[in-house]
């Protein structure tokens, strides 16, 4: 026998000996909430679709923190939360988008779609490559639950402002092609899952962290939307500044040499 097979076999066992319900079940509740988002779309309820997206994304943060919590962290449900990933942040935005803003474009439209699809998987893909190679307080790309929260508060901005029906603006065609872009570029954008966001921190983060959340419940679909764009300029601004910082530290060097 070789180490395949005795591999394959001991995964097979693993699987007999069952599997944790409680993360499952979350994740599997993101994937509800990507499915009905899809329903939604193809309804022309564009806001409903929208918000559950928003819900899977929550679903997403939850079901990763109550298996390390409670000590169900397993193989099968880190494949199950990237077919959860695929599904909730990678066809049901896409379909949102080009059933709401891109099919007026024709061809052009449902391309552009598909590039947000298929790039979203090819981030989701790299990730799980490079999981255990790269620093946990940072992404490489632009994170697809992020890239689906921005297009879900692009939706909710709309009908915030008066908006009704389907969109035709060139705008959207242009952030569909960029959100696929950062999704499978090498800009690093920080973590959400950082653990030590989670540890204790000033007074004052406590005091900011109710504030935000106040305005954000005041007026959730304008804040929501300002803040997806704020992560999204976050990444190539860190990167810049960066880079800078860099060029400045050889420069230098080079001189005195």
């Amino acid at each position: 026998m070789t180490d395949k097979d005795c591999l394959r076999n001991e995964k097979r066992e693993n699987l007999r000996k069952g599997v944790y319900v409680l993360p499952n079940l979350i994740t599997a509740a993101g994937i509800f909430a990507g499915f009905y988002s899809i329903i939604a779309t193809t309804d022309g309820n564009y806001e409903t679709a929208a918000w559950f997206i928003l819900l899977a994304a929550i679903f997403d943060g939850l079901d990763g923190k109550v298996a390390r919590l409670t000590g169900t962290s397993s193989k099968f449900g880190v494949e199950l939360d990237s077919l959860a990933d695929v599904v909730s942040f990678g066809v049901a935005p896409g379909v949102l988008l080009y059933v709401w803003a891109l099919r007026p474009f024709g061809k052009l439209g449902w391309l552009a779609a598909f590039l947000y699809v298929i790039c979203g998987a090819l981030r989701l893909a790299r990730f799980n490559v490079q999981v255990s190679t790269v620093e946990s307080k940072r992404f490489i790309g632009l994170p697809i639950p992020a890239a689906a929260c921005i297009v879900a508060t692009c939706v909710l901005l709309f009908y915030e402002l008066g908006g009704a029906g389907t969109i035709k603006m060139v705008s959207m065609v242009i952030l569909v092609f960029s959100l696929a872009f950062l999704m499978v570029s090498n800009i690093k954008y920080v973590s959400l899952k950082d653990p030590d966001l989670f540890k204790r921190q000033p007074f004052m983060a406590l005091v900011v962290a109710i504030l935000t959340l106040v305005v954000i419940v005041a007026k959730p679909q304008i804040m929501l939307f300002l803040i997806g764009m704020a992560y999204l300029f976050s990444g190539p601004v860190v990167n810049f500044l960066d880079w800078r910082k860099k060029r400045q530290v050889v420069k230098p060097v080079v001189e005195k040499t």
